[in-house]
Order: structure tokens, then C-alpha cells, then sequence
């Protein structure tokens, strides 16, 4: 039983560290959760219940798929448009659990912001 308890909560604790920094206002990165073939399927993230903050406490992939950090567009950037070659990218640049400072045709991988 004290196993339990603790596996618990231990996964609960590394979940925490996942979440994004409390003192990134607005937010730098978000989760995608990427599947073997590079493709994206949808996260589910826990938001608070402002208009105005658009931080995400915690995402997870309950559809399946590698939680993966990814960075948000700044002001003027566009993320790239879905397609077979971003899919490959993603696919091999995933493996690291990031895809901070990866590049698609010279331009960053990144999503767009979080509209609340």
C-alpha cells in the first residue's frame, strides 16, 4: 500500500515540475503531444479561468502521443504550416522531448498562442 502512496505521489511531483514557470508572463513554451509519425494530436491542459492569463499549469496527452515542449510564436512569427516534411522534422527532433531551437526551412518550430 505505501508503495502506491509513494509512486503517486512522486508522479505527481514530476508532473509539477512540468508545468510552466510561474514568472513567464506571457508564457515562452506550451505542450504538444507528438505521435511516432510526427503528427499532432490534441493536449489536454489545465488553464486558469482568466481572460487575460494565457498560462497552462499542466498538460497531458490522454489521446496518446509524447509530451513534447515547444515554443510559442512571438510577436510577427507564424508557426510553419502542417505538412508531410514538418512531420518529418518533428518526428526526428521530438526524440529529445523538445522542440526548442528546431528549424523547418530556416524558420523556427513553434505554435500559436493561446487564445483564451
Amino acid at each position: 500500500m505505501r508503495v502506491h502512496i509513494l509512486a503517486a505521489v512522486a508522479a505527481f511531483a514530476a508532473g509539477a515540475v512540468q508545468a510552466q514557470p510561474i514568472n513567464e508572463r506571457p508564457p515562452t513554451w506550451t505542450i504538444q503531444c507528438i505521435e511516432v509519425s510526427g503528427d499532432t494530436v490534441p493536449a489536454a491542459c489545465r488553464v486558469p479561468a482568466s481572460r487575460t492569463d494565457q498560462s497552462e499549469f499542466i498538460c497531458t496527452c490522454p489521446a496518446g502521443g509524447m509530451r513534447t515542449r515547444v515554443p510559442i510564436c512571438g510577436p510577427g512569427e507564424r508557426p510553419p504550416s502542417e505538412n508531410v516534411a514538418l512531420n518529418r522534422v518533428r518526428r526526428e527532433a521530438s526524440r529529445d522531448g523538445s522542440l526548442e531551437g528546431d528549424r523547418i526551412d530556416g524558420r523556427q518550430i513553434c505554435v500559436a498562442p493561446r487564445r483564451p
